[in-house]
């Protein structure tokens, strides 16, 4: 097969990129570079795939995206580049909205404009369903928990999008899926809870599980926002790249389609993911608290029922063993971390 993957040096992107490659399939990556550590993911793909092409391009720029889809074909695309960071989006609504909202317009209007009979698989957000205020929370345990939905939210849930994060993502998400009903076009939707695991080089607006647990291991400052009972269903990488293959195989099925993708009862409060990390490095790993942060839920856990029923995707990895397999990739990569300058 020929896949290309936008935003394929990312971490989501360059763990998709070596699934495939891995398995002799024909990989084009387009990604501009400017994430940190993607620059460290593209290298260990080159030196690792012969099969891997890298194309350095900006999804803002509609001339970066056509030459591509008129020179080749392909039988997937996963659109992977976005800026994923709240916070940022708050301090910057219109890079965010150009990377984000235009990026992806320009994705589809290139498809468009070949006719591409490619599936194109787009990374949504759960923040497309906003703050859910309307949604009952207990607290058990010394977590947040919903008290009437006991599997989560579904992908009924009114769209309801916060922040400017949640509304250059929640554009994305609905111009990918109109483009199949009104163009024809072959597309998925994965609106996705919180993603960990391998080659992530988390900080702290974004991806809290990689973040966390690389400050806890070498010493970082670790400031939790809010009061960390604050829940999500959290999906390892492994899981989440399955279920991009999964629908892949079941393209048919799938088109047109939104699903609800994360851990679903694979579930974890920011202090059990500290518990965990303590459990692993031997020792107390001090915190301190600030206030909590524009659009941050008490509890996330997605309904991935549709997922399962449709393409029989479960995930396997359970939050224990996830947040083992990480803590011991960060803890044997610490030149990784020195040299996109997250640790000294």
């Amino acid at each position: 097969m020929n896949i290309l993957v936008i935003g394929g040096a990312g971490f989501i992107g360059c763990n998709v990129a070596e699934l495939y490659a891995s398995r002799g399939e024909n990989i084009t990556i387009l990604d501009n570079l400017s994430r940190l550590g993607s620059s460290l993911n593209l290298a260990y793909l080159i030196d690792k795939y012969k099969n891997v092409e890298f194309i350095y391009g900006d999804i803002r720029n509609p001339y970066d995206l056509t030459p591509i889809f008129r020179k080749q074909s392909f039988d997937a695309v996963f659109h992977l580049a976005a800026q994923v960071a709240v916070t940022i989006s708050v301090e910057n609504p219109r890079e965010d909205f150009d990377i984000n909202a235009l990026g992806t317009l320009n994705i589809l209007e290139a498809m468009r404009d070949v006719n591409s009979d490619a599936l194109l698989v787009y990374s949504s957000t759960n923040k497309v369903y906003g703050g859910m205020e309307d949604i009952v929370i207990d607290e058990k345990d010394g977590r947040y928990r919903y008290r009437d939905l006991p599997e989560g939210v579904s992908e009924s849930r009114e769209l309801d999008f916060h922040s400017p994060y949640g509304c250059s993502k929640g554009a994305a998400d609905q111009y990918v899926r109109d483009f199949s009903r009104i163009y024809g076009l072959r597309t998925v939707v994965f609106r996705q809870s919180c993603i960990y695991g391998y080659r992530q080089f988390g900080v702290e607006d974004q991806g809290w599980v990689a973040w966390l647990t690389i400050a806890a291991t070498f010493g970082k400052k670790i400031t939790i926002y809010g009061d960390g009972k604050q829940v999500r269903d959290v999906l390892f990488i492994d899981d989440l790249v399955q279920a991009f293959n999964m629908a892949l195989e079941n393209k048919d099925t799938i088109n047109g389609q939104v699903y609800n993708i994360g851990g679903g009862h694979f579930q974890m409060s920011l202090h059990e993911l500290l518990g965990y990390l303590e459990e692993h490095i031997g020792r107390d790993i001090p915190v301190s608290y600030s206030d909590w942060r524009p659009g941050d839920q008490h509890v996330y856990v997605s309904n991935i029922s549709k997922a399962k029923n449709d393409f029989k995707w479960v995930p396997q990895i359970s939050s224990e063993e996830g947040t083992e397999r990480l803590y011991k990739w960060v803890r044997a990569n610490k030149k990784l971390f020195q040299q996109v300058g997250i640790i000294d």
